[in-house]
């Protein structure tokens, strides 16, 4: 029954993230209201296979979620690994022409939040949509595995 419920919730907070009726004007507010550090996106070629990268994935429209779950995970590396060189969180525009190959390897179709060290990735999409709050325990456990 969790689980079922789990999936309804993820299924949801998708579905809501993807609404074209949101305004222009809430989305670039609380695009402004959240004051996020990003760092050059690292083609796949380039990438060092011995950093573990912290990738959230994003088109240009957004909703509280999305952005609430950049926040938290952006603020979970810095925080936890500010000072390890080691591992990079990396903001990665979905619809930029430079980013294509990133996201084919990675097979995003929309949002995402995926911890990567070489050939080695989790997706956290669902548990990070699910409980954006969350991010931080969910990312330590995965970052610290990959080091």
């Amino acid at each position: 029954m969790k689980k079922v419920l789990f999936i309804l919730l993820a299924a949801i907070t998708l579905t809501a993230c993807g609404s074209a009726n949101e305004k222009k004007t809430d989305s670039a507010e609380a695009s402004a209201n959240t004051t996020v550090s990003t760092s050059e996106v690292t083609s796949v070629a380039s990438a060092d296979p011995s950093t573990v990268y912290v990738y959230y994935f994003h088109g240009k429209q957004r909703c509280k979620t999305c952005i609430a779950v950049q926040k938290f995970a952006n603020e979970a590396v810095n925080q936890m690994y500010g000072d390890n060189e080691m591992v990079q969180f990396m903001e990665v525009m979905t619809d930029e022409a430079g980013n294509k190959e990133l996201v084919e390897k990675y097979g995003v179709t929309w949002n995402a939040l995926i911890v990567a060290k070489g050939d080695d990735h989790i997706d956290m999409t669902q548990n990070a949509f699910a409980n954006p709050e969350g991010v931080k325990e969910l990312l330590k456990g995965e970052v610290d595995r990959r080091l």
